[in-house]
């Protein structure tokens, strides 16, 4: 299996090398237009590699035209929120919508059939905005695993239960329309609501809520980016494909919207390997179905954004 990591920042090069980890990859593409990154990281996985006795051939490139034959890309390429800067995700639609179409028009081309990832933010409107340009069959936004896995280690900490216990998801966009999707939600198999009630425990779900959407602001503040729990959920998404798991993760794919005349990528609980589907629509409760529809038209908003500034 010959997977690309397109952009080797903070998040792509943590991702590459857990990626790499799990013995996911019989090829490792590494592609950065910074010179010289791209080449020195291989280098680096080279010699962990060595160390962990894996059997990978690993590649840098510093153009996207010159990655070839990738069976899946994960598109990390673009600009980050700062440090520091209280700032939204759809605010870097104006930095990186051009990254993404450059991306989307090169990448395909030299790598037929291969399945694309995207990471980059405002990562559901960038997803968007990929699959219309490029026009791949397979493309994917990482959309809510991360808050969906912030969210199960909040909730276990909360109950005072192994993180392993924890069963749920957020839906809707990742950013400021995340919903939590407190029906999917069990403990120790045991409906949240049910288990905390038979218990005779206190549940504050708006703080649990507000640290999901918060606690990368002070992640990003303190240590500069966040790293390995994006890392974490993406290589989830990239095994649950390679090995074909068919597990259910809260990715973003393209879904239609009474009022909005495209698809958009908003997340929903997925049945995912290589191929996708279906959606788990049907466990939710009319209040999770009428915040996914707000995150649709936000995500669109944002896309359209995007379009308008490339003039598409």
């Amino acid at each position: 299996m010959h997977i690309a990591v397109v952009g080797t920042g903070n998040v792509g090069r943590v991702t590459a090398y857990t990626i790499m980890c799990e013995g996911l990859a019989d090829e490792l593409s590494l592609v950065d237009i910074k010179p010289r990154l791209a080449p020195l990281l291989a280098e680096e996985l080279k010699h962990a590699a060595a160390s962990m006795r894996l059997d990978v051939k690993i590649y840098g490139y510093e153009r996207d035209e010159d990655l070839s034959g990738a069976d899946i890309v994960v598109v990390s390429a673009g600009y980050p929120r700062p440090p520091g800067v209280r700032m939204s995700r759809r605010e870097l639609i104006a930095k990186n919508a051009g990254i993404i179409k450059y991306v989307a028009e090169v990448v395909p081309p030299r790598n037929p059939g291969a399945k694309y990832v995207i990471v980059t933010n405002p990562v559901d409107a960038m997803a968007t905005l990929f699959k219309r340009v490029s026009r791949a069959g397979f493309v994917v936004s990482t959309g809510n695993h991360l808050e969906t896995l912030r969210f199960r280690a909040r909730l276990a900490e909360a109950l005072n239960v192994p993180y392993r216990e924890v069963w749920g998801f957020v839906g809707g966009e990742h950013g400021e329309n995340a919903v939590i999707l407190w029906s999917t939600t069990h403990v120790s198999g045991t409906p949240v609501d049910e288990y905390v009630r038979e218990r005779g425990l206190k549940l504050d779900k708006t703080s649990i809520e507000g640290y999901v959407k918060k606690v990368s602001e002070g992640i990003i503040d303190v240590l500069g980016a966040t790293r390995f729990g994006p890392a974490a959920a993406f290589r989830d998404i990239v095994r649950a494909i390679v090995r074909n798991e068919g597990v259910v993760l809260s990715i973003a794919t393209p879904s239609r919207f009474e009022g909005i005349p495209e698809e958009v990528f908003v997340s929903v609980p997925t049945v995912v390997g290589r191929s996708l589907g279906p959606k788990l629509y049907s466990v939710l409760v009319e209040e999770e179905l009428e915040g996914l529809r707000k995150a649709a038209k936000s995500i669109y908003d944002t896309y359209r954004k995007g379009v308008e500034l490339l003039n598409l």
